[in-house]
């Protein structure tokens, strides 16, 4: 039994070849720090769902124009693609913001909240119970 499937290995050269593509050779002042934190293939390898974050842009409306600025670059890639890595079929790239980032920094932020809230709230125990102590 193979250890990685076609598709798998398809998808982590895409994601190299994207990073690069999309860094060094799409020239739009709109398109901000963008980062390919993924790509899946599908079966057929018909398409190429390209999942992207932003460094430092949680607006709405700054990623709704970087998604736009790479869909309409897709056709560009998709040609440097097919000259860089050997396949019959390029897969159709469809671009999508990948939260898992942002969401995992909103986790990490309350998990720090609540472990400084705990400290502060045992140190107060600490303190009001060694200065209620009678003498002996």
């Amino acid at each position: 039994m193979r250890e990685f499937k076609r598709t798998d290995r398809v998808a982590d050269q895409l994601q190299q070849e994207l990073a690069v593509l999309i860094q060094r050779e799409v020239k739009d002042p709109r398109l901000g720090m963008v980062t390919v934190s993924g790509v899946t293939v599908s079966r057929d390898l018909g398409y190429a769902d390209v999942y992207i974050t932003l460094l430092g842009e949680n607006d709405g409306e700054r990623i709704k124009e970087n998604l736009q600025v790479l869909k309409r670059a897709g056709g560009f890639l998709r040609s440097q693609i097919a000259r860089r890595i050997k396949l019959r079929h390029v897969p159709e790239l469809r671009f999508h913001y990948d939260e898992s980032v942002v969401r995992g920094q909103h986790l990490s932020s309350l998990i720090d909240e609540a472990v400084s809230s705990d400290r502060a709230r045992q140190d107060e125990d600490d303190a009001s119970t060694t200065g209620d102590e009678e003498p002996r």
